[in-house]
């Protein structure tokens, strides 16, 4: 998929993440769709950007997304970046704040999948970019909700990419681990035990304009033993939570739970 003179719609765009992504699409020719929930982060950025427009959603709500597709008008490549951090223990959640999780990580790329993905087919091409987590593929304690939303993203980008094989419409999940300086656990404040890998949003940017011009299926941006354990885990799940357990997982899930219980 070429991304120049690409219409691009991404999702999330106000996080650290989300404009790193946004800086690259439009190093590559993009003409983007920013959507976020933060007006005064977004207005900016689509103002930095060439060929860039902004539209104000929450994608929490419904009915805000069909007003997103019908505003974006026509999509080439979705990134569905947007996410709430869901981190924290189930049972400190009530059940509207369980509802809103699923929403935004889960229910809105779906949807949006099943608005834009038919005129994509119709035209012969087009991208659906998924942001996942190494959390869809290691559970840890404290994560569940958060865990939920990125396995069930993996599912459905996987399958989804079967579907439209043969189609010329692309699908691919982007799984990063441990991000420095954006993200859930910098928006927390929370600091990581010395010497585990990290990676920047540039990373997963460049994850991003991989997964869209060579069809990637999957691209993990994290260090080897991160991505080894992520593997690691899918073998041996219990001896992974185990190994987790020692290294002071639940400690820093539960600090990360608390930083970010606001944004539930």
């Amino acid at each position: 998929m070429q991304i120049a003179g690409s219409s691009v719609l991404l999702t999330g765009a106000t996080g650290g993440i989300g404009k790193a992504i946004a800086r690259a699409l439009s190093g590559r020719g993009a003409r983007l769709i920013l959507t976020g929930r933060r007006t005064d982060v977004l207005e900016p950025l689509t103002a930095e950007l060439d060929d860039a427009r902004a539209i104000a959603v929450d994608l929490s709500e419904h009915e805000e997304i069909d007003r997103l597709v019908s505003e974006a008008g026509q999509v080439d490549i979705l990134v569905a970046n947007a996410a709430l951090p869901a981190s924290g223990r189930l049972d400190s959640y009530t059940v509207e704040q369980i509802d809103r999780a699923l929403d935004v990580n889960l229910r809105a790329p779906i949807v949006l999948a099943h608005a834009l993905a038919p005129a994509m087919v119709a035209r012969g091409h087009g991208h659906l970019v998924f942001m996942s987590s190494l959390a869809g593929k290691t559970a840890t304690p404290g994560t569940s909700l958060y865990n939920a939303s990125k396995y069930a993203l993996r599912g459905f980008a996987s399958a989804l990419r079967a579907e439209l094989r043969g189609s010329g419409v692309g699908v691919s999940a982007i799984f990063p681990g441990f991000i420095r300086d954006a993200g859930m656990f910098a928006d927390a404040g929370v600091t990581l035990p010395r010497g585990v890998g990290t990676r920047s949003p540039e990373d997963v940017a460049r994850a991003v304009l991989a997964a869209i011009e060579h069809d990637r299926g999957e691209i993990d941006v994290a260090p080897l033993p991160l991505r080894l354990g992520a593997v690691f885990a899918g073998v041996a799940p219990e001896l992974a939570g185990s190994v987790s357990r020692r290294m002071g997982s639940e400690d820093i899930t539960h600090r990360l739970g608390e930083g970010q219980r606001e944004k539930r």
